[in-house]
């Protein structure tokens, strides 16, 4: 039962995330041939000030 996490910075629409879900779940299960029933993709979102890169928030650059 592969689990996938991913971590974004919040402002992706709906259409995005379920986009991004179909293509991991996709992905997984050509790589390990699991079925797509058993794949779990979980979709972690943060505020861009509690995203730091390079010295700088996220949220310093909008």
């Amino acid at each position: 039962m592969p689990i996938v996490t991913v971590q974004l910075l919040e402002g992706r629409t709906d259409d995005q995330k379920k986009a991004l879900v179909e293509k991991v779940t996709e992905a997984v299960t050509s790589t390990t041939q699991a079925p797509p029933e058993r794949v779990t993709v979980v979709i972690e979102e943060m505020n861009p000030a509690n995203y730091g890169q390079g010295g700088q928030r996220a949220s310093d650059n909008v």
